[in-house]
């Protein structure tokens, strides 16, 4: 087991907001920087686990506070959450921080691989890893049915509050095995989740949900940099998702985890951390 890795929280002014970010690890000459974007109610805080094993091989580990979320600012306009600021403030962020252009490899789980997506077009990073994620929605129709869907959601959570939302937001289909979870992993997990702000999580469903993101299925042949896409087998939906980002993708790796759902990182922390790192290594 290695010894833990020293944590630094930092607070970022990027493009007129703020923007958290949790660092561990020291940058070297050549060598290579882990930037992780969280999921949906999560927070930079929700990767802790893994800090020291990412750290302790070597990497320059930062984990970004989306917008809305953990310690970044939760912007009353939705449009402020959308795909394109949050690339130019994640670049921003990044550029802050050290990191050059060509040498991040970007992480993304569920949400934060969504934006993690789009944001390896812009020619920024290295090498894109995506967890549990999607290119959005290709039919028009069923976009548009799932932006009235996340509107409805949105309205319910500034009307409810965070902890009913959480409530349902936890008996979904999709978490179910993290039912499997220990239950200090669970309760850690809640605390997180129960961590938001209304507005904030309202305006990113309005503002970055996957029913007003744009759809990425046509540009995907032509992202020329490596690309590692995780699943768990029993999410067969975003396996089967997986699947068919891997036939359109130039440089695609795909691995389907055993025992594990939409949350591998937290599932099976082991593997998925020997995962990314026999992809670093390659890159």
């Amino acid at each position: 087991m290695s010894s833990a890795v020293e944590r630094e929280i930092r607070l970022l002014e990027v493009n007129g907001m703020r923007m958290g970010a949790l660092l561990c690890g020291a940058a070297t000459p050549g060598g290579r920087t882990l930037v992780l974007l969280h999921g949906f109610t999560g927070s930079a805080l929700g990767w802790d686990g893994l800090l020291d094993a990412f750290a302790s091989a070597g990497l320059r580990v930062i984990a970004l506070d989306l917008h809305g979320h953990g310690r970044s600012d939760a912007p009353p306009d939705a449009w402020r959450y959308a795909m394109e600021h949050c690339q130019a403030d994640i670049i921003a962020a990044l550029d802050l921080l050290g990191v050059h252009s060509g040498e991040a490899i970007l992480l993304g789980y569920s949400m934060g691989g969504r934006i993690a997506l789009y944001c390896a077009f812009s020619g920024y990073f290295r090498a894109l890893i995506l967890e549990s994620a999607s290119p959005g929605i290709a039919d028009a129709q069923e976009r548009e049915r799932r932006r009235l869907s996340d509107n409805a959601l949105a309205e319910s959570i500034e009307r409810e509050g965070v902890a009913a939302f959480v409530e349902r937001w936890e008996r979904l289909p999709l978490f179910a095995s993290q039912r499997n979870l220990p239950a200090s992993k669970r309760a850690a997990l809640r605390e997180q989740r129960l961590n938001n702000r209304a507005e904030g999580l309202a305006n990113s469903l309005r503002g970055v949900g996957t029913g007003v993101q744009p759809a990425l299925h046509a540009r995907l042949p032509v992202l020329d940099i490596p690309v590692l896409l995780i699943a768990g087998d029993l999410d067969k939906k975003f396996c089967e998702i997986a699947r068919q980002m891997a036939q359109l993708l130039p440089h695609a790796q795909l691995r389907i985890v055993t025992g594990a759902g939409h949350t591998i990182h937290l599932e099976q922390p082991g593997i998925f951390v020997d995962l990314v790192h026999a992809f670093i290594e390659c890159v």
